[in-house]
Order: C-alpha cells, then sequence, then structure tokens
C-alpha cells in the first residue's frame, strides 16, 4: 500500500471518531446559551449590578424615596416586639442601626429612620436618623420637607405622617374621601396598618421623602 492510501486511510478513521455536529446540536447549544443571558438579564430586576435590592413594584427610575421606603415598609408588616411591650426583637434591632446613638426605646422613628435610610433617602443632615419625633418633624421643617396639617394638602403615599411629639408612621393611601391609610412602627408593639379619617386623627404634619 502507497503511502499516500495509508495517509488517506488514517484521514478516514479520524474523521470516524470525531461525533458529527449537527444542526440541531447547534441549535440546542444555542438555545441554552439564551436560557443563561435571559435568566442573567432577569435576575437584575431584583438587583442590580452592585448587588442593591430594588424594591417590587417600582423601578428605580421612576419611583421617588417617599414610594421606596414605602415599598419596604409594606414588607415589614406584622414585625412584632419579642416579647411585647419590650420595644425590641431581633428586627427592631436592625431599625435602631438607621439612627445613630440609638437604644432600647419607643421605635416608631426609628422604624421611619430605616425604611427611609434603605430607600436612599436617610433622615438628618449627616444621614443619622432619628428617634425623637420632635427632632425629626424640627429636621424636615428647617429643610422644606414639611406639610403643616392645617393647610389643608392631603398628604402622598410615601410621605410621613407624625403626630406632634408622639408618634410618626408612613402613609400608604388617601383616599377620595380623604380617609388615610398608613403603616406604623411601634403601633399595638409592632409593624401595623391603621386607617385615619381625613385628618390624619389629630395629625399634625407630613413630611416629603422625595
Amino acid at each position: 500500500m502507497s503511502v499516500e492510501n495509508v495517509l488517506a486511510r488514517i484521514a478516514e478513521l479520524h474523521q470516524g471518531l470525531v461525533p458529527p455536529t449537527t444542526a440541531a446540536t447547534s441549535a440546542t447549544g444555542t438555545q441554552f446559551a439564551t436560557m443563561l443571558q435571559d435568566q442573567a438579564t432577569s435576575s437584575t430586576g431584583i438587583a442590580g449590578a452592585a448587588g442593591t435590592a430594588t424594591p417590587l413594584g417600582f423601578s428605580t427610575g421612576t419611583a421617588t424615596a417617599g414610594q421606596r421606603a414605602l415599598t419596604l415598609a409594606q414588607g415589614e408588616v406584622g414585625q412584632a416586639e419579642q416579647p411585647p411591650g419590650s420595644n425590641d426583637s431581633p428586627r427592631i434591632a436592625d431599625y435602631r442601626t438607621a439612627t445613630a446613638g440609638s437604644g432600647i426605646g419607643p421605635w416608631c422613628a426609628y422604624f421611619v429612620s430605616w425604611a427611609a435610610q434603605q430607600s436612599g433617602a436617610p433622615l438628618g443632615e449627616a444621614g443619622q436618623g432619628f428617634g425623637s419625633v420632635s427632632a425629626l418633624s424640627a429636621w424636615a421643617q428647617r429643610t422644606g420637607r414639611w406639610n403643616p396639617a392645617a393647610s389643608g394638602t392631603p398628604p402622598q403615599a410615601g410621605d410621613l405622617i407624625v403626630w406632634g411629639a408622639q408618634h410618626i408612621g408612613i402613609v400608604e393611601s388617601v383616599d377620595a374621601d380623604g380617609k388615610i391609610h398608613t403603616i406604623e412602627g411601634n403601633s399595638s408593639n409592632a409593624v401595623t396598618r391603621r386607617t385615619h379619617d381625613a385628618s390624619g386623627d389629630g395629625a399634625t404634619g407630613y413630611v416629603r421623602l422625595g
């Protein structure tokens, strides 16, 4: 047998050992790659490139700070003191981390400070948060964020609702008849939904987060 014939035979044997690449195999590979790409893209709808959570229901490009804070607050409804009356729980301890110098105590202002911080709009000139409702209100008035209830201008979803120096929550919605639905920390020892009349049951003002 000539050298040429031997080389030709070797080439034939080699060809028989290589799996054929069919159109179906190529298409399957392409579909798998596309599926992986789609999965990676869809995951950024919940977390951005840096892993920052995007509140459900809003895109980062359209939601205001107040709307983002509200979405976060909605996810906390039902969180309760452990034990009741203690002003504490592992989750409430998380809320306190948003306020400099915080300690165990009434936590309605800690709760809204946490929601504001997590939304990207921390409260206070230095983003220090507030444990005192009156201090939070004073800051809002100094910085043009305050809407006094006496003005008659209704709040918007995502605004903070304030009752003097005593209590604070976040507005969830306002009905056509003026009723105000809220989410409030430290209400019956928990994060609780409440409904108030058009006056906010005596609310003194509202704070616009942005």
